[in-house]
């Protein structure tokens, strides 16, 4: 039997990158994926390759009205959730003396606000047993000059998921994060550039950038009885960046 054999996932962000590598190895493993985006042709593609245990709903999760629709997909449709992906994301690249308040508000209303209410608008579908993902970053440990902002929000969704371990006490919904070091998406290769990214990758021990489907794999384990006994807690899938 496969891990996720019957289980139903929501992965936000999931019509590219991260989302998708996870989409894909948790349909792979058994579970009924709904995937949340912005942009409807990466969503249809998505949706194309994955599979008739794959439904895609476009919405922006900084938007209550988008999430509620999700919400309300899900339970008019399978009724329940057994995993959430909380990975949609965003980030550019802004030195302090650059930084404007229309950077800082785009960055946490997408980053923090709209993972928040993510997660609280689950909370009524999410049975005993669930686990909730939430994609941190390396940023989030480690100084990055241009990334303040966007390190900033991911440090904040760290102690996001220590307080919610704690709210959540009694449920059996367990809620980690997963961090990902310098990867290949296409949000990173825009914000970063084939040059940046290079360089990225020449400080990883393991000299190489990560790939969509390596955090995908990890992200399947946190969605599983395997990780049972995590709740709280942090994975890194960073080739070593942020251990060292």
């Amino acid at each position: 039997m496969k891990r996720l054999e019957g289980k139903i996932a929501v992965v936000t962000g999931g019509g590219t990158g991260i989302g998708f590598g996870a989409a894909k190895r948790f349909v792979e493993e058994g579970a009924f994926v709904y995937l949340f985006g912005r942009r409807k042709a990466p969503l249809d593609a998505a949706v194309a390759e994955l599979g008739p245990n794959a439904e895609a709903v476009q919405g922006d999760i900084s938007k209550l009205e988008d999430l509620d629709r999700l919400f309300e997909t899900v339970k008019s449709g399978k009724g329940h959730i057994d995993i959430l992906f909380a990975n949609a994301g965003t980030g550019e690249v802004g030195a302090l003396g650059d930084l404007t308040p229309e950077h800082f508000d785009m960055t946490f209303d997408i980053n923090v606000r709209g993972t928040v209410f993510t997660v609280q608008k689950a909370l009524p579908l999410l049975r005993k047993g669930s686990s909730v993902i939430l994609t941190g970053s390396t940023t989030g440990e480690m100084g990055t000059p241009g990334l303040s902002i966007y390190s900033a929000s991911k440090a904040a969704i760290r102690n996001l998921a220590r307080s919610w371990a704690q709210d959540l006490r009694g449920t059996g919904i367990r809620v980690n994060v997963l961090s990902p070091g310098p990867t290949r998406t296409d949000l990173a290769m825009a914000a970063m550039g084939e040059e940046g990214m290079a360089h990225l990758a020449s400080l990883l021990p393991m000299e190489r950038l990560g790939e969509p489907s390596e955090t995908g794999a990890v992200a399947a384990f946190l969605a599983s009885d395997d990780s049972s006994f995590m709740t709280g807690g942090e994975v890194f899938v960073d080739g070593g960046f942020a251990q060292i």
